[in-house]
């Protein structure tokens, strides 16, 4: 089939498609998460957390079939007016285009807001649609004047589309955790089971970590803070209050405003009430802080998203975004944690670094280049950077 047989729409959200169809084609992808569900993303539009003045206006474009409307092809794109919110961060590219009096903003972004974790960002049948959808990126941010193209978190088919329609590609690290140590040899390999418990995973640590972590959560716990965990459908809508109280708070602990409002959070609640998990914390009866993670069962997988507190407590944070979670994770067997964006300080919590990809389509050629033999070098630097990592394990090395 050529490009004739299709029909290219670009639309202010992704309403325009119905959920069921999104949904679908989503599941049919190689690395799907709950972040791009389409309640995911009519919740992140309809609560004004996108849109408006914002900065992050949604450009939805389908790719549907001629003839019988069948769709073959979608991506959450947004035109953006500056770079918060990617954890991809371009800020020296915007400082060099307006050194040479050239507008960086407005640029289309492919990605699902406020949320660093990798999973499939274009949305196709097959391989023939996803360059298609690619080269349909590009003519829309022409159009509309944009600078470039960002596609960021994507899985690998994504990848391997851009880099077939040339765009550049950079590099970049999270932290995740992964559930499973090497348990008494059966032959010649080793036997590879999860965590027993707790105590298991911090068995597997360097005895300097081990003692750290003990220390920090006997000093929770001396302090008299207790945790509820509330999974998926028993949060109410206080305890939905108490979170975004919270989150608030520390956002405004640091001058700034939060990303997502409290009307996102009901329609979670409302809509993808499975996919969340609270660890609470109180003191002397009263709610103190909570952290909130994501959770997609079929995949294995939890995701450290949001964090909050009302009062300053040693060691509440660590406890609440990754001792609670881990733990939770080790009972209810799955298999891995992404800690989010950034942090060294997670390794010291056994979270290990793993490479994440973007890819980036520049429309004025001299910026290409330049941005070109950067990437080129940030590249190797960060080649460099996963090797000293690797050689900073917190894990007690196997006996020889």
């Amino acid at each position: 089939m050529t490009e004739n047989d299709y029909v290219i729409e670009v639309h202010p959200g992704v309403g325009a498609v119905a959920a069921s169809e999104w949904d679908a084609l989503l599941s049919e992808q190689a690395a799907p998460t709950p972040f791009m569900r389409h309640a995911y993303l009519q919740a992140l539009e309809d609560s004004g957390s996108v849109g408006g003045d914002t900065g992050w206006e949604p450009a939805t474009l389908v790719v549907r079939r001629r003839g019988d409307g069948a769709l073959v092809a979608a991506a959450a794109a947004y035109l953006k007016t500056h770079s918060y919110g990617e954890y991809v961060f371009d800020w020296a590219w915007a400082d060099a285009y307006r050194r040479y009096g050239v507008p960086y903003y407005p640029k289309l972004v492919v990605a699902v807001p406020f949320t660093p974790v990798p999973g499939s960002r274009l949305l196709a049948r097959d391989a023939p649609a996803r360059g298609l959808l690619l080269r349909a990126l590009g003519a829309l941010a022409r159009e509309a004047g944009c600078s470039s193209v960002h596609l960021l978190f994507g899985d690998d088919a994504d990848y391997e589309a851009a880099r077939a329609a040339g765009w550049m590609m950079r590099q970049g690290v999270q932290f995740h955790w992964h559930n499973r140590h090497e348990a008494a040899p059966a032959g010649d390999a080793p036997i590879v089971l999860p965590y027993a418990d707790f105590a298991d995973f911090l068995a597997e640590l360097q005895r300097d970590k081990r003692k750290k972590i003990a220390q920090e959560r006997r000093r929770v716990a001396e302090a008299g803070v207790v945790f509820e965990t509330i999974a998926g459908p028993r949060m109410t809508a206080s305890d939905w209050d108490f979170f975004h109280a919270c989150y608030r708070n520390t956002y405004a602990q640091h001058l700034s405003t939060p990303y997502l409002t409290r009307a996102f959070f009901a329609a979670m609640q409302d809509a993808m009430a499975e996919h969340w998990v609270m660890f609470v914390a109180s003191r002397d009866g009263r709610r103190v802080a909570c952290s909130l993670i994501a959770v997609d069962r079929a995949a294995g997988a939890a995701f450290g998203r949001y964090w909050g507190a009302l009062e300053h407590i040693a060691y509440v944070h660590f406890e609440a975004c990754y001792y609670q979670p881990l733990q939770w994770c080790i009972a209810n067997r799955l298999r891995r944690f992404e800690g989010g964006a950034q942090g060294e300080h997670k390794m010291a919590r056994g979270l290990m670094p793993a490479r994440t990809q973007s890819a980036h389509w520049i429309a004025e050629p001299e910026f290409a280049r330049a941005i070109g033999a950067h990437l080129k070098q940030e590249g190797g630097a960060i080649d460099e950077y996963l090797d000293e990592l690797d050689d900073r394990s917190p894990f007690r090395q196997p006996q020889k």
